[in-house]
């Protein structure tokens, strides 16, 4: 609970109009100063003024591309200020509200019908194109895979294992579910995959079976994260390879435990010395991704070696 000077300092916050518009103008999207000056009809020192509050007090995020600073919602926002706002956007409906969104529609459709490449640079990754999907750049990528012995621990029904079947010596999918494993073989066949049932925390397999080892969104299911990554670098062999992507520490888990999560996610620094406490160099831990739509997860991704590299 805040205590005194914090909580009218975040009333304060929310009490000046202008500060409001600006929170509600960057909920759903990021817009730029030069934006939000044309959206609100405000000068741009009041509006940078603003902006520059609602940063520091964690409400708001900024990020440069190339020239231009972008602003959003902070998906990290303190808790008692996502409460007071919360309550804010809930109760407060205004004629200028309404003029800002409009406007700020005209803005983006002007965004839009620029030059596409022009008006993306410096942020092409966040923007559809057709045919430029994350999907098809993988299988691209996958084009240059050339991989040994591969467990994909918590492989559901096989669609990585897809992509990955024609770039390997061997491919093991292990999963708890005979459902989700019966499904995979069933995508896979007649390609020969090995498929076994079993638990990332006490994997079926010899010590130094395979070349690489593969748990993609499995460690937010983990009710033990340093048991399961200790056996995943029991198996792998020397100079093999771990490659994790899992949700960054977060503070939705009423979202997550509908999907069966029984963790809030890792931090990135904590995760690297997990790593490194199973035997485990990693060369890539850290936040590469974050979602688009609310709440905004972050996702971190873990590249590490066993042994010397």
């Amino acid at each position: 609970m805040p205590g005194l000077a914090e909580a009218t300092g975040i009333l304060q916050l929310f009490s000046d109009a202008t500060r409001v518009r600006l929170t509600a103008l960057l909920e759903d999207r990021e817009l730029t100063v030069a934006e939000l000056t044309t959206v609100t009809e405000l000068g741009q020192s009041r509006v940078s003024t603003h902006l520059g509050r609602l940063r520091e007090a964690g409400v708001l995020r900024d990020r440069r591309a190339g020239a231009s600073t972008y602003y959003a919602l902070n998906e990290a926002m303190p808790e008692p200020a996502r409460k007071v706002w919360a309550l804010v956007r809930a109760e407060v409906g205004d004629g200028v509200l309404d003029a800002d969104r409009a406007r700020c529609a005209e803005v983006l459709r002007r965004r839009e019908d620029a030059s596409w490449p022009d008006a993306i640079a410096g942020q092409m990754e966040r923007h559809y194109s057709p045919g430029r999907t994350w999907e098809s750049l993988a299988r691209g990528f996958l084009g240059l895979v050339r991989a040994g012995d591969v467990l994909d621990v918590g492989s559901g029904d096989g669609t990585v294992a897809e992509l990955l079947v024609p770039r390997c010596r061997s491919l093991t999918l292990l999963d708890r579910s005979e459902k989700l494993l019966a499904a995979a073989r069933r995508r896979l066949a007649p390609r020969p995959v090995r498929t076994e049932r079993g638990d990332m925390h006490e994997l079926p397999f010899d010590d130094a079976s395979f070349d690489h080892v593969l748990m993609l969104n499995v460690l937010q299911f983990s009710h033990a994260p340093a048991r399961a990554l200790a056996e995943a670098a029991r198996v792998l062999r020397p100079a093999g390879e771990l490659t994790a992507v899992t949700l960054a520490r977060h503070a939705h888990s009423g979202v997550t435990e509908t999907y069966g999560h029984v963790n809030a996610g890792f931090d990135p620094g904590e995760l690297a010395s997990t790593l490194r406490g199973a035997g485990l160099d990693p060369s890539l831990c850290d936040v590469t991704s974050r979602e688009r739509r609310a709440p905004h997860f972050q996702i971190v991704t873990a590249l590490a070696t066993k042994g010397p590299r």
